[in-house]
């Protein structure tokens, strides 16, 4: 699967849109310093684009392009005490042209 952050893919040529897909990780518990959260990251994202890329193949897609990565965010009630985030990540399915 070929994945870009922009609107077009490196040494191919989008033939036409299949939509827009969305995907995320798991949900876990926001940890409290920037730090570890900063090196936890990476794996979430990474399980986020795992989906991602999952869900373009599950349409026969060639690619995703805008690839997009955000935090969501749930915050407890009060009694409660943890917060929870996973790492959403969008993009829009397509077809390439095939070359002759």
């Amino acid at each position: 699967m070929r994945i870009s952050s922009t609107d077009s893919i490196e040494g191919g040529r989008v033939l036409y849109p299949i939509g827009k897909i969305k995907a995320a990780s798991a949900w876990h518990a926001a940890e409290v310093d920037s730090h570890q959260l900063d090196a936890h990251q990476g794996d979430w994202r990474e399980m986020a684009l795992r989906e991602l890329i999952q869900r373009a193949e599950d349409i026969d897609a060639d690619a995703i392009i805008d690839v997009n990565y955000e935090m969501d965010r749930v915050v407890p009630a009060e009694h409660a005490g943890v917060s929870l985030r996973r790492v959403l990540a969008t993009g829009t399915a397509v077809r390439l042209a095939v070359a002759a």
